[in-house]
């Protein structure tokens, strides 16, 4: 692994501040060095996490004399804080994305920065260098009244200051300032339309603003109806999926960034900044059971959206429904390699887009399903429509089950028979069946039930390898995968059956190290790819539900105890854990906090009796 710079931060080195719209991430220097506008999926002009040199960023910090820093988030709340203590004096930096209220009509897209003077004197050095279309271009900068107007590349922004600032002829913005106890200065980047005016950045407004936003987003967990033992990490994980949730469109995508690497030097880099399928059901899970109805409402009335797609535009090969989406619904771009960007410590390529969406996953089918079964036992329950919409998915999957895809982790190797996706194809149609009945909804159940008997018969056949007494990755395997984790939290198997308990501690044995789990051994199920990657930070909390269901509650509370020491220092996951500890991949993943949140709310409620 390539030694890190010392002013490099690693992907664990940052916190996240959004607006419902897109995010930033924030390192603990005090350096903005991811932002897309305006959109999650829109652009870098902040791109420095990606590329150091040509990616773009904005910095704010002692211009010497730095001892440490520290980063919090105000409390129950969005709203980072980034201290640094120096020789001379203590001061902070106060970031925030404000949101006002729900659905507010009249939103302004502004990045917040207050810097506070806690203690004694320090010299500030401020420098902004936007670098739009993931730094292909670069922004020229014309003095306005209240500040100066960026523009480059169709991007159109304003930064207004309390304090004097100068811009170069690169579009370069930089300042010098002196602070002492109690001096507060101000940056606001504010996203401008084509014909909107700078606006004057005036501190006792913006302590009005952060207050507004502060009670905005503690009214907003203040809703959540979790009350167990491990409530600060579940907080947490619910603000982070509320900041990776799109409010104009009810989306929730997978990660706010693109390409950070699951190995340090590797090529496993991918774009998540769209909405997964897989992560339908869990989503729809975690917002239900934490109380948040109108998120979960939101989002499947855009799931419903995507059920009833035209069929004209079925791809026949891919069927009804595609492996992930873009906020607005449609099929994303072709991936491509931006190939003017190092990578993150050099792990190349950089990709836009992700290739996934042209595969074959059947397990999609299940999760979103059963999606729609949750929200028809816990919610409003679905319309007449949507049922149609689900009755000619399942119909599309009793029909096409048997097939060999690329599996749930989206292996860019050959399509093979997975054990999940037989798994996740018994899911849709069990709970298609349920709907049906709990409803009195028309449909062929009977044809229906044949089907989902024969994936149960053909998964405990075919599945089933009795030498290692375990389901395998594949049919007729000797590879094990942590995605069959679910069969009992899928109600597949009693999570007391003898073959569910021998399958969890065959992967105990060959995919757990301490309390971090790999999803499967690519020497033993090449995957199509080079190189590494780590721990699976999401299979690590379905181990931890599967420990809790077979009854080894004090098993699951410690190594759920263990998972929470490998959180940042906010309480954030990326996708992976690395051999030292480090984060991996891109960050924060939604999935990671949804399957906290999940084994945080079953162990409670098992160790509760």
């Amino acid at each position: 692994m390539p030694e890190r710079p010392d002013n490099l931060l690693g992907i664990e080195d940052h916190g996240l501040i959004g607006d419902l719209r897109t995010a930033a991430l924030v390192g603990t220097n005090g350096t903005i060095d991811w932002f897309c506008v305006p959109r999650f999926d829109s652009p870098s002009v902040f791109g420095a996490i990606l590329d150091p040199e040509e990616g773009g960023s904005w910095e704010i910090a002692p211009r010497e004399g730095t001892v440490r820093t520290q980063q919090f988030y105000f409390p129950d709340s969005a709203m980072l804080a980034t201290r640094f203590l120096t020789h001379d004096g203590v001061v902070e930096v106060h970031d925030f994305m404000p949101v006002l209220q729900a659905g507010d009509p009249d939103h302004r897209q502004r990045l917040v920065r207050r810097v506070v003077a806690v203690r004694g004197t320090t010299r500030i050095r401020m420098r902004l260098d936007a670098r739009p279309d993931y730094g292909r271009a670069r922004c020229t900068t014309e003095p306005v009244e209240h500040g100066v107007l960026l523009t480059g590349d169709g991007v159109r922004m304003g930064l207004s200051a309390s304090c004097e600032v100068e811009s170069d002829d690169d579009g370069v913005v930089s300042a010098d300032l002196e602070l002492t106890t109690g001096d507060v200065a101000l940056f606001v980047l504010e996203v401008l339309g084509q014909d909107e005016e700078l606006r004057q950045a005036d501190v006792r407004d913006t302590s009005t603003l952060f207050e507004a936003t502060a009670k905005f987003w503690r009214g907003w967990l203040g809703q959540s109806t979790y009350t167990g033992r491990w409530r600060e990490m579940v907080n947490r994980s619910a603000i982070t999926l509320k900041l990776l949730t799109h409010e104009p469109s009810g989306a929730v995508i997978a990660a706010p960034t693109t390409s950070l690497p699951e190995a340090i030097g590797g090529d496993r880099n991918w774009d998540y900044r769209y909405v997964w399928m897989r992560d339908a059901g869990f989503t729809l899970y975690a917002l239900l059971r934490l109380g948040f109805t109108d998120e979960a409402s939101a989002f499947i009335r855009w799931l419903s959206e995507r059920l009833g797609n035209d069929t004209d535009d079925m791809d026949d090969n891919l069927g009804p429904l595609r492996v992930l989406y873009d906020i607005d619904g449609n099929v994303p771009r072709e991936e491509t390699v931006l190939d003017h960007l190092a990578g993150h410590r050099g792990s190349r390529p950089v990709r836009a887009g992700n290739a996934a969406v042209d595969q074959l996953q059947l397990d999609i089918y299940g999760e979103l399903i059963d999606s729609v079964y949750l929200f028809n036992k816990y919610g409003a329950g679905i319309s007449s429509d949507a049922w149609r919409d689900v009755t000619r998915v399942v119909e599309w999957v009793c029909d096409n089950w048997d097939r060999e895809d690329a599996g749930m982790w989206e292996v860019r190797g050959r399509t093979r028979a997975h054990t999940t996706s037989r798994l996740m194809c018994w899911v849709a149609i069990e709970r298609t069946i349920r709907i049906a009945r709990q409803r009195g909804l028309p449909g062929d159940i009977s044809a229906w039930s044949a089907v989902r008997d024969q994936i149960y018969e053909r998964i405990m056949t075919e599945s089933w390898n009795p030498d290692l007494k375990a389901f395998t990755q594949v049919e007729n395997g000797d590879a094990l995968d942590a995605g069959v984790l679910l069969m009992p939290m899928v109600k597949f198997l009693s999570p007391a059956d003898p073959r569910f308990l021998s399958t969890l501690k065959a992967i105990e044995e060959r995919l757990v190290v301490d309390s971090l789990v790999f999803r499967y051994d690519p020497d033993q199920a090449p995957d199509g790819l080079d190189g590494e990657e780590g721990t699976f930070s999401l299979c690590s909390f379905w181990y931890v539900e599967a420990l809790t269901r077979a009854g080894r509650l004090d098993d699951a509370q410690l190594a759920l105890e263990k998972m929470f020491t490998y959180a940042n220092h906010v309480g954030l996951y990326a996708e992976e854990v690395g051999a030292t500890g480090d984060q991996l991949g891109n960050f924060p993943q939604g999935f990671t906090h949804l399957a906290l949140i999940s084994a945080a709310i079953n162990l409670d409620r098992a160790l509760d009796g």
